[in-house]
């Protein structure tokens, strides 16, 4: 069972390093990137399902017991996560077979892909929170090569604003995990659980409050998501929506595992300010999607309005709050990552990311405008769709607790985020194109495109109208959320 642990880690490693050693070959390495990336699905489903049915899996690597080695652990909310990150490099890599703002040819592209892949299945399934910050350390850099690799000047400076704002998360972590090691003697998650309950809640209260602000910063949450907008969108679309799809809910992922599960007796005054950050975050969100003009400025605002709602599920410190958080951050990944995707295909069809120069797709291309309803409907949050039960879960448990002001700026934004959809709505499928000569691209090979698209399209519609299993695992996730004794 140690090999199914480590294979959905190993796996992608291994596929960064044999591509890397296929840098000549263009053809055959991303073949074989094809290759690994089916190969990292199956074991995710493989350890999802033995998870399903056998209950967590742990190890502890280097022949050290628990809580000095170093400790793996699969439990649903990891496993569940290491499958969602497949499917969407899954999605990437075929999407980027077609010609819709495919990212440029090159030898570093297909190990830097599989190397951030790793990284992030690493921060899922790792028992101890220095660990988290190693496989963090691993996502920056193989974030900004990919930032960076094109050597454009948009990217490198994109690459600057993204790589400031993020050493400062990460300085801001190992500072406070050595603080915590420091106060407790331990890293391992279910051992500082445990280490906690003995230590006065308000002593550790300072450190915790440094992690969960490294954690926020990497999440893009108000007022540190200045990096996300300022870089995401100069980014190739299967590239844009492994970032999008990903990397912030890592941060989310490691907040919910730190204060929903490893520190659940901190000062409920932590919870509360961090209930009004998700609906800052909400709101400052959610308004500047509602000013841009470009499709990719608008879905890269709407992540960090959506990773607000995400924040409330935890600010609400309760069972509930957390199934909230573990659904709305699944749906989100396939829906976000799915709106980028088909606004590449948007841009192929009529030559721009500005919603004032395209326009007219709804007459020509009926298909790809029902294709964007989809995850645009279910970001809004409009039922059966999956986006509607996320929000259903957070704004009903926020509601049961008396929180209406969170409540009311919850449902505010969900207006505004369908003003948003709407404006892309009218300006890329309703409105006539601004050229009078247009028409959509001929000969493009889209092929790929709309099968990633489209498959990520049916698990949204499969999510919104049989959510009760993604509810249970959402329940089991919430229950085992220290992923060690407790």
């Amino acid at each position: 069972m140690i090999a199914l642990l480590l294979s959905p880690i190993l796996v992608p490693l291994v596929t960064a390093l044999s591509t890397s050693l296929l840098a000549a070959r263009p053809v055959a390495q991303r073949r074989l990137g094809l290759v690994g990336i089916t190969a990292f699905f199956a074991c995710a489903a493989a350890l999802l399902a033995h998870v399903a049915t056998e209950g967590t899996l742990r190890a502890s690597m280097g022949g050290w017991p628990a809580p000095f080695g170093i400790e793996l652990v699969a439990d649903p909310l990891g496993a569940a996560m290491v499958l969602i990150t497949a499917l969407m490099g899954a999605s990437a890599l075929v999407f980027q077979l077609s010609d819709a703002d495919a990212a440029p040819s090159a030898p570093s592209l297909e190990p830097l892909v599989h190397a951030m892949l790793a990284a992030v299945s690493g921060a899922f399934l790792t028992g101890d929170i220095f660990n988290l910050y190693v496989w963090f350390e691993l996502m920056l850099v193989s974030s900004l090569g990919l930032l960076a690799y094109r050597t454009a000047t948009r990217q490198l400076d994109a690459t600057l604003k993204y790589f400031v704002l993020n050493t400062v998360g990460t300085l801001l972590l190992l500072v406070g995990i050595a603080y915590l090691h420091a106060a407790t003697g331990h890293l391992g998650f279910g051992a500082l659980s445990e280490a906690a309950r003995d230590h006065d809640a308000l002593r550790l209260a300072p450190f915790v409050v440094m992690v969960a602000l490294a954690f926020l910063v990497k999440a893009g949450a108000f007022p540190l998501y200045a990096w996300l907008p300022a870089s995401y969108h100069t980014l190739p679309a299967p590239l844009l929506a492994l970032f999008a799809g990903l990397l912030t809910k890592v941060g989310v992922y490691a907040l919910l595992r730190v204060l929903g599960g490893v520190f659940v007796l901190t000062p409920s005054l932590v919870f509360e300010a961090l209930g009004w950050v998700a609906a800052a975050t909400m709101l400052f969100g959610v308004l500047g999607a509602a000013y841009h003009w470009d499709v990719r400025r608008i879905l890269a605002f709407h992540i960090i309005s959506q990773i607000g709602y995400m924040l409330l599920g935890i600010a609400l410190a309760s069972r509930e709050g957390h199934v909230g958080t573990v659904f709305y951050v699944i749906h989100h990944i396939v829906v976000k990552a799915n709106l980028f995707l088909i606004a590449a295909i948007i841009f192929r069809h009529t030559g721009s990311y500005d919603l004032r120069r395209s326009g007219g797709l709804y007459a020509v291309r009926p298909g790809l405008a029902a294709l964007f309803a989809i995850p645009a409907l279910s970001l809004v949050g409009i039922p059966p769709l999956s986006g509607f039960w996320a929000k259903l879960l957070v704004v009903r448990e926020t509601l049961a607790q008396g929180r209406w002001g969170l409540a009311a700026i919850a449902l505010f934004v969900g207006l505004l985020t369908l003003y948003s959809m709407a404006k892309i709505w009218f300006g890329a499928f309703w409105k006539k194109h601004p050229d009078e000569g247009w028409r959509p691209a001929e000969g493009a090979h889209l092929g790929p495109a709309y099968l990633a698209t489209g498959a990520l399209a049916l698990v949204t519609l499969y999510l919104g109208l049989a959510p009760e299993g993604l509810v249970r695992l959402a329940e089991l996730a919430s229950a085992e959320l220290v992923g060690g004794p407790r």
